[in-house]
């Protein structure tokens, strides 16, 4: 089973009738790198056998850097010196610990940019400095980047962020098991949920912290990994656009995108409730760490930068034979294809349909705050992710459901799915979801995309 983020790389020894030669030795150092601000954060650097200066990797992390000695240590067997630091406030790190507070671009405190100059500083650094992780390993990769980080060689980005407003406050929307959840987690300070909460609304408190915003400082080529049903599905394909378009020199059109039917773990064919065949098996190799530094921080040309830019995988019915779909397929940007609008119009008969219609009649429901609808399913980190049956959540008396007739032909949806509800509601707020499905001849109804929108921001 491969890790979800591409950290662990576990390897079978068999035995041989003769001796291979013992593996290169280790050296390992640990510092208390100073900030700008005076805080201290606890470095670990694995260093080659062979003689310097090295190729570096660094890896930022909130989980403990011991957990990642084995890729310290295969990392410097092959030939880099790999640093692996606990991020502020985190483990042996001193600071307090506010989620990504240190990481950007701030006068104060710019941790990962204090972090890459004093890497590029040492006798054992060659100049070619290159960042790697998934998840918060990310989205501090993001934000380095942002901060305009020099020298940045190149990077290789798993399920990250660049706007947590967008993931934490869906169209206004607290996302109340992810940020708890997640804040419990990585035992994050008492007011770090406050502090997050006091910003409901995309405010100068989110722009401020929004790479979104900074592209034009980024000059390093990447790697932009993400799934359809992760939390940062939208955030790694804004990301990989921004490099590839608004980034400096070294960034702009030297990005690599793989989108598959994954959640928060990458590279897996179950996913939810659903098998997709060969979704272990994209057709290419720049989602290997190991070849894209092999390529950028020593130089050789292994062919993994002319690869395609998009790797995408098309979701299909599964298990139905010769249903369309569920295969990869490659592009040279994204969105991949010419696109076109394709309106479906919700009617008063609770019915789909393509065509405009002549009148309509609304609809009403009622809701009780106390008994939300739960969530099944979905974009989801702490909650069980992925496409699910939602029939038992379409039978609440609280959800409407429209359903179109079985479709005459095959509909391809590639790109964001947009709602344009009109309704009116007695109370003083009023959050609204949407959800797609695809509806199986059984029955099943497996969702596909959602959005959600608190009626007080519909207008920002």
């Amino acid at each position: 089973m491969r890790s979800a983020f591409l950290w662990l790389t576990v390897m079978t020894l068999v035995a041989r009738a003769t001796l291979r030669p013992p593996a290169p030795t280790v050296a390992v150092e640990t510092y208390m790198l100073p900030m700008r601000d005076g805080v201290r954060l606890a470095t670990d650097v694995y260093l080659p056998s062979s003689p310097p200066p090295h190729p570096v990797i660094l890896i930022r992390t909130p989980y403990d850097k011991n957990a990642l000695k084995p890729i310290g240590e295969d990392g410097a067997r092959r030939g880099y010196a790999v640093v692996v630091q606990d991020t502020r406030g985190r483990f042996a790190s001193e600071g307090a610990n506010l989620p990504f507070e240190g990481d950007g671009w701030w006068e104060n405190r710019a941790d990962g940019v204090d972090t890459i100059g004093w890497i590029a500083r040492q006798a054992w650094c060659n100049g070619n400095i290159g960042t790697w992780g998934g998840s918060a390993l990310g989205i501090n990769q993001l934000m380095l980047a942002g901060a305009g980080a020099r020298p940045l060689t190149c990077q290789h980005i798993t399920v990250a962020e660049p706007n947590l407003h967008q993931s934490l406050f869906p169209g206004g929307v607290f996302k109340k098991s992810l940020v708890e959840d997640w804040l419990r987690i990585t035992q994050h300070a008492p007011d770090a949920l406050a502090h997050w909460t006091r910003h409901p609304a995309y405010d100068a408190f989110w722009q401020a912290r929004d790479v979104n915003r900074r592209y034009r400082f980024v000059d390093a080529p990447a790697v932009h990994i993400g799934g359809y049903y992760d939390i940062f599905a939208q955030g790694t394909i804004d990301a990989f656009t921004g490099y590839q378009t608004r980034g400096r020199r070294n960034a702009r059109g030297r990005q690599k995108l793989l989108m598959g039917p994954w959640a928060h773990g990458v590279l897996q064919k179950r996913v939810g409730e659903l098998e997709f065949p060969n979704a272990d098996q994209p057709p290419c190799t720049f989602h290997d760490p190991w070849r894209w530094f092999e390529r950028y921080l020593m130089g050789v040309e292994n062919g993994v930068d002319k690869e395609p830019p998009v790797v995408y995988y098309v979701m299909g019915a599964v298990g139905e034979p010769n249903a369309p779909g569920n295969e990869w397929r490659t592009a040279d940007r994204w969105l991949p294809l010419p696109t076109r609008a394709t309106p479906l119009y919700l009617l008063g008969d609770r019915t789909l349909a393509f065509r405009k219609p002549i009148s309509g009649a609304p609809l009403t429901y009622t809701y009780d705050p106390q008994n939300p609808a739960p969530t099944v399913g979905g974009r989801e980190l702490s909650l069980p992710a992925g496409p699910r049956d939602q029939r038992r959540i379409e039978l609440r008396p609280d959800v409407l459901v429209f359903t179109s007739a079985p479709l005459e032909k095959a509909l391809e949806v590639i790109g964001r799915v947009k709602a344009v509800l009109y309704v009116a509601s007695d109370a003083p707020d009023t959050d609204f979801i949407v959800r797609l499905c695809d509806v199986y001849p059984d029955g099943r109804s497996y969702n596909i995309a959602e959005g959600a929108l608190r009626m007080r921001y519909r207008e920002s």
